[in-house]
């Protein structure tokens, strides 16, 4: 059984395990892909063509090592009627009749829509659920379709089938679902948002009905919306946990709530990104999100010796190699155990390696090095790299094997130049130690502009190594832009950078660095008197008071 992307690569898969190399030779193995492009007619690569479920049996197969197989698939669609994923069963033995593999083709349709429907329930929970059949006896147990309607009445999400049916109805493609996704409810059947209450489990199925505009009658079960739940103790202590990552930059606000939930996810997690934007520090997070005893063990597989990284990684037996320990010695892996291994720089591990690595994944255990009996494991493994590991695996300097098992789910970290909380980072990293050192670092205004201007290829790192050699030149606490490093300070005549210092409004720039570290420092400054602060940014004391609530800003008073 394959699950592929809508690209027709294989994400997910289970097979007979001792038919493995079998199955491989014929190309059924994660990873694989089954493109018309890539393999010609076979189920996968058809069904993506068409839409539709199909079985391609034996002969069918354009490609001559595929003929011996039967491969029967069926599309799965996301809630806004667009391809997600094939759902496939394949035999490399099956009779001659085309015919044997209706039950398989029954199956494959029956747990896709099963799929968009579960898809559908747990995507709208805040919006009315529409489930329709053309039969009350399945109503309930097994409905044909449905879909989500918005308190004002128009058409939020659908199952396939539901797409099917409106664009017959509404007379449009069901290949266009934008045509019907933002419709009012009105345009496909003779009732509204009002009447959905009519249609709920207070009435016998059998009198729940409504018609099409073409006129054809269907039995509906309307489900009501869920009120909206209060967060989780767990959701909100995960939400504070990540905020030291960002100042509300939008970019970094969708990685951090894409990590909230998967942090307990059974999952490998992948994390891209420029050198210097803080993966280890996002990988870091995600452990501590999990809670859990093991330890966060972290290994850089660029830095590490080729002939030293396989040791490192797993271990090695006593007496394994000349200059062993006499008693041996746990790799990383078993260090991790319970905890989180976290590989950056995945993309430079020598290919040797990769193959164990996947065994340890695959497999849940180690085998050291000059050792016989492996040892079980439970590690939650993180990668990061700045490559891209798809071209990797194209141009064979990557398992392709490897690469799916990694991927589980895939964060990306914008690089510096795109985040739009800029100033607040600045201000975080300048005052970091400031419990420590007691000393509050400024910046003026014409050093900040010209920090801004610079495009930062070393991201973050290079942004924290500058403005640590600006504060060991500042006097008086500010840092002036004859402080800051050659590289970043403007030159006219060089012509390197043509950008002149500008003035900068005090309000816009602290409405613009997300508030908590410069209001923090600007309060700090003048004893917390808020007063002050407002005369010298030139606003009124309600709107540093709102800034100050919003940024969880206390006075040491009512600490």
């Amino acid at each position: 059984m394959l699950l592929t992307d809508a690209k027709g690569v294989t994400v997910d898969y289970i097979g007979d395990g001792g038919l493995e190399e079998e199955l491989r030779r014929a190309g059924l193995y994660l990873g694989s892909e089954w493109s018309e492009a890539r393999a010609g007619t076979c189920g996968v690569g058809s069904c993506i063509h068409t839409g539709e479920a199909l079985t391609v049996h034996q002969t069918d197969h354009f490609d001559g090592s595929h003929i011996g197989l039967t491969c029967t698939a069926a599309p799965i669609y996301d809630v806004n009627g667009r391809l997600a994923a094939v759902l496939d069963i394949s035999a490399l033995h099956s009779p001659e009749s085309k015919d044997s593999q209706a039950m398989a083709l029954h199956m494959v349709k029956a747990f896709s829509q099963r799929i968009e429907m579960a898809n559908l329930m747990a995507s709208f929970r805040s919006d009315w659920i529409v489930r329709l059949s053309h039969s009350p006896d399945f109503l309930e147990v097994d409905p044909e379709c449905a879909l989500a309607v918005s308190s004002d009445g128009r058409i939020a999400g659908m199952t396939h089938r539901a797409q099917r049916l409106l664009a017959t109805n509404g007379r449009v493609d069901w290949r266009s679902p934008e045509t019907i996704i933002g419709q009012s409810l009105e345009t496909f059947f003779d009732c509204d948002a009002d009447d959905l209450r009519l249609l709920t489990r207070a009435r016998p199925a059998e009198e729940r009905m409504i018609a099409t505009r073409n006129g054809r009658a269907l039995f509906a079960h309307a489900i009501v919306p869920q009120k909206p739940t209060t967060p989780s103790r767990f959701a909100v202590e995960a939400r504070r946990s990540v905020q030291h990552l960002h100042g509300d930059d939008p970019l970094m606000s969708e990685v951090t709530d894409k990590v909230i939930r998967l942090a307990h996810a059974p999952i490998n997690i992948l994390i891209n990104g420029e050198t210097g934007t803080g993966k280890e520090y996002l990988a870091r997070a995600i452990h501590e999100l999990r809670r859990v005893p093991g330890k966060f063990v972290a290994i850089n597989c660029a830095a590490v010796p080729e002939t030293l990284i396989e040791s490192e990684l797993f271990g090695y037996e006593a007496g394994a190699f000349t200059g062993a320990q006499t008693k041996g010695k746990k790799g990383l892996i078993e260090q991790a155990d319970g905890g989180t291994l976290f590989l950056d720089e995945i993309g430079d591990m020598p290919l040797m390696l990769q193959a164990r690595l996947l065994r340890v994944l695959a497999e849940k255990e180690v085998l050291r090095v000059g050792a016989v009996k492996p040892v079980a494991v439970n590690v939650r493994v993180l990668a990061a790299t700045h490559q891209d590991l798809a071209k990797l695996v194209k141009a064979g300097a990557f398992r392709e094997d490897l690469y799916y098992r990694l991927n589980g789910a895939v964060l990306r970290l914008p690089a510096l130049r795109e985040r739009k909380d800029f100033d607040w980072l600045v201000d975080r990293l300048l005052n970091a130690d400031l419990g420590r050192s007691g000393q509050l670092i400024r910046i003026a205004k014409p050093a900040r502009v010209a920090l801004r201007a610079y495009q930062w290829p070393g991201n973050i790192r290079q942004l924290a190594n500058a403005l640590e050699f600006a504060k060991a030149l500042c006097s008086a606490g500010v840092i002036e832009i004859a402080d800051l490093p050659d590289y970043v300070r403007p030159d006219s005549s060089s012509g390197t950078r043509s950008e002149e210092p500008q003035a900068v409004d005090p309000h816009a720039f602290l409405e613009h660095c997300a508030g908590e570290a410069a209001l923090e420092a600007l309060l700090f400054e003048h004893k917390w008197n808020v007063s002050k602060v407002a005369r010298q940014l030139g606003t009124a004391r309600t709107t540093i008071y709102r800034r100050m609530n919003k940024a969880g800003l206390l006075p040491p008073n009512r600490r």
